[in-house]
């Protein structure tokens, strides 16, 4: 006899699940929605913001930070896909899945840097964009604005996961309307053949690796939002359209981004009002104007929606036990009340900020990946069951390599407003490379360091 589910489908409701395996009862939903729930929330300025560095900041042409931006959201797309289709197997978010490559006390590590990447970060990115485009539109004070857009993005990712996914199905259709009439506005103005400033090789892989970090920024999210899914759904179709959703949201928008850039009435800091969200619509006839400026601030919720449920998932992964019932609701109210304040100290001087923070996402997200997929690829396995709850199950390969992955390549590669790295330093025109060397060297050494350091568990034999 099959248990009735209690939470279901129901979208009005809170979410009493956290981090537990969602029993099947409670499994519903189709790959399909898995294209708005991404597309959405990528529907908003700060993926054109992506494009605009590109060409603003890392001094590309047109063709060439397009170039950078389709292949940097392509693989960062990729690897979303891969990712997601984790999920449907043991019912569990991915920073719980996280535990199999870190083991359950070392996956502190990552699920700490996604609560805070996640739930403070990317929620104080967010709201900066959308305090920017409410503010333009309206004219209200910038701090009024953010209260406002801070409000609805945390009622939003109170209630929970069907609330999450029929927020972004609602808000897909008008977004992507919205942004098509952009895109075509912006691109009637543009001069896609106009020359850049000299940006080279290290420009373009600089805005390759902006990229990636933008898309593969929701990797540490994926199975979230596919875990109520039925273990028997399509994996090729939940690969599919967490590929799409992401990888034509972030490529077309942040393209436009680069296309913005070359328009010189939209140069014209005077002309545009000041903000950044000011240039983007600088040259669009009116209606098209109010419109986008309406959609980015949607966008900006939208994200933020992800960014609060998922960050707050990511902290209780961590393993620190919380006195409340509805715990991952409680703890969205926590990001919601940080991350506010946090989005305050930046609504000055957002592009700067902006660029670094993108790059810093990347230098963790790099490395985790590189131990998470090849730790999967060693072990050829689709659920773990019991040995993701289990606190003695150990696996130090995974934080070490994590670890020396970020550490050698930061130190070596970055380049920050307050750090260069050392052969950055020394070779400018290669660029900001690390996340790629990140990627590497994390994975070879977990490769090498899991034969070594054995995975242990009282629960289950898990040697790879």
């Amino acid at each position: 006899m099959v248990a009735e589910p209690v939470y279901g489908d129901r979208v009005v409701a809170i979410e009493e699940a956290d981090i537990e395996p969602i029993p099947l009862a409670e499994r519903h939903g189709n790959p399909r929605q898995l294209l708005w729930t991404w597309a959405s929330p990528n529907l908003e300025f700060a993926t054109i913001f992506v494009g605009v560095i590109g060409v603003a900041f890392f001094g590309l042409n047109f063709w060439q930070a397009a170039i950078a931006l389709a292949a940097g959201s392509a693989i960062g797309a990729l690897t979303q896909g891969i990712l997601s289709t984790w999920g449907p197997a043991d019912g569990v978010p991915q920073m719980v899945l996280s535990r199999i490559g870190f083991g359950y006390w070392g996956n502190i590590l990552p699920s700490a840097l996604m609560s805070i990447g996640a739930g403070i970060g990317w929620f104080a990115v967010n709201s900066v964009s959308g305090t920017f485009a409410l503010n333009s539109l309206t004219h209200w004070p910038k701090g009024l604005c953010l209260i406002l857009i801070v409000v609805i993005q945390v009622v939003a990712a109170f209630f929970g996961h069907n609330f999450v996914h029929v927020f972004e199905r609602w808000a897909f259709p008008f977004l992507g309307v919205v942004f098509v009439l952009a895109t075509i506005a912006t691109f009637a103005h543009a001069s896609l053949g106009a020359p850049g400033a000299g940006g080279g090789v290290g420009g373009f892989l600089t805005t390759f690796g902006a990229a990636f970090g933008y898309a593969a920024g929701w990797n540490p999210y994926a199975s979230d939002y596919t875990r109520y899914l039925k273990p028997t759904v399509n994996k090729a179709q939940v690969a599919l359209y967490a590929f799409l959703g992401i990888f034509i949201s972030c490529a077309v928008l942040e393209i436009v981004g680069a296309a913005s850039m070359t328009i010189p009435k939209a140069l014209d800091a005077e002309f545009a009002g000041g903000s950044p969200t000011g240039i983007l619509v600088a040259t669009m006839p009116t209606w098209i104007a109010k419109l986008t400026l309406i959609a980015i601030a949607v966008g900006a919720v939208s994200a933020n929606v992800l960014n609060i449920y998922s960050g707050a998932i990511a902290s209780i992964a961590m393993g620190i036990k919380l006195p409340f019932s509805s715990r991952r609701a409680v703890t969205a109210l926590v990001f919601g009340a940080v991350g506010l304040v946090v989005a305050f100290t930046a609504l000055d001087d957002a592009g700067s900020k902006y660029e670094n923070f993108l790059l810093v996402m990347a230098y963790w997200i790099a490395p985790w990946l590189g131990v998470v997929l090849i730790d999967r690829w060693m072990r050829g396995k689709d659920s773990f069951g019991s040995v993701l709850q289990d606190k003695t199950y150990t696996n130090w390969a995974g934080p070490i390599a994590m670890v020396v992955g970020m550490a050698v390549s930061i130190l070596l590669f970055s380049d920050q407003a307050s750090f260069n790295g050392w052969i950055y330093k020394a070779h400018k025109g290669m660029g900001d490379i690390t996340f790629e060397v990140g990627f590497v060297l994390a994975a070879a050494i977990y490769y090498g360091l899991v034969k070594v350091l054995k995975p242990t568990s009282s629960v289950i034999d898990l040697t790879v």
